[in-house]
């Protein structure tokens, strides 16, 4: 690492220690800006993660996209081109040293925005990208980060300056060497924007059923090019990503209010309690109820969440 590098690392971790006070994810004053910090290593915690840039400033974090690993700490950042159902895990933290992130949630259409002020150059036949990455990052990505998270510093210049230091964020996102994999998923008519559609219709509807065919006409798409496209962008088939959004929406149904695991079953779209347990226990190690137990008891007294 760079002693540039390192000094704009520790501006930042300055900052994001400042700002977020307690463990878990803060929301900002700058609207989709999150800051993440925690003082010990986490449960693996399983959720959507938005489509969204991180950088780790501190500590380490492992990310499982089906069975594809992604462990990053500082001098790299992760992007989500897509929601995407995965599980985390903060593996290096403690309470001197705690782990220390920023989050930016984006939109396709600010994407879109970039692409039409810049000189990057676009393609609509290109093959869908994996929607998760991992990159080195540079001093002039680093340096747009550091003047977006000052502005909390001085929230009155935020309506003006926020929005032009997360283009330029988005800017050398898609200037790196795996910007085609975002710009991709904002191209209207692409095939990442394609499986960006079956995607949202998924999630939007993972408690129901579905047949292929369907997903593959709102992508129109042959079903054959849909499973090849839709496992390139996400590592995992549309009926794979449905059984983890299921999964992961009855484990937060479970950890809110302890229901009844054959209503919560039902409720995220399984017929039958014993494939739900089944699932369930291949998924996250135990089943349903086990596994509820077990996490409140290695967590007393601190609130268990999803939204890690």
């Amino acid at each position: 690492m760079s002693e540039e590098i390192y000094k704009q690392q520790h501006e930042l971790a300055n900052l994001i220690y400042r700002y977020s006070g307690d463990d878990g994810v803060h929301q900002t004053a700058i609207p989709s800006l999150f800051l993440i910090r925690e003082s010990v290593v986490t449960e693996p915690i399983a959720r959507v993660n938005e489509t969204s840039f991180c950088i780790i400033v501190q500590g380490e974090k492992e990310v499982l996209l089906a069975e594809e690993r992604f462990r990053y700490g500082p001098g790299h950042y992760i992007v989500a081109s897509v929601d995407l159902p995965v599980t985390g895990q903060v593996i290096k933290a403690s309470s001197d040293t705690p782990y220390l992130a920023l989050k930016l949630e984006f939109t396709p259409n600010q994407i879109l925005t970039v692409l039409s002020d810049s000189d990057i150059r676009v393609g609509k036949k290109k093959n869908a990208k994996r929607a998760m990455f991992v990159s080195k990052v540079e001093p002039s990505l680093l340096d747009a980060v550091i003047r977006l998270a000052r502005l909390l510093e001085n929230p009155k210049h935020i309506p003006s300056l926020a929005p032009l230091y997360t283009k330029e964020i988005l800017y050398w996102i898609l200037q790196g060497p795996h910007g085609g994999a975002l710009e991709q998923m904002a191209i209207e008519g692409s095939n990442g924007d394609r499986i960006r559609d079956v995607i949202e219709h998924i999630i939007n509807n993972y408690d129901r059923s579905f047949k292929i065919e369907q997903l593959a006409d709102i992508a129109n798409m042959s079903v054959a090019s849909l499973h090849r496209h839709f496992k390139e962008v996400t590592a995992m088939s549309p009926i794979q990503f449905q059984k983890q959004l299921r999964l992961q929406e009855a484990k937060r149904m479970l950890l809110a209010d302890s229901t009844d695991i054959a209503d919560v079953a039902f409720r995220v779209g399984y017929e039958s309690q014993s494939q739900f347990s089944r699932e369930y226990s291949r998924m996250f190690g135990l089943p349903p109820r086990e596994d509820i137990n077990r996490m409140r008891e290695n967590n007393p007294s601190k609130e268990l969440t999803l939204n890690q």
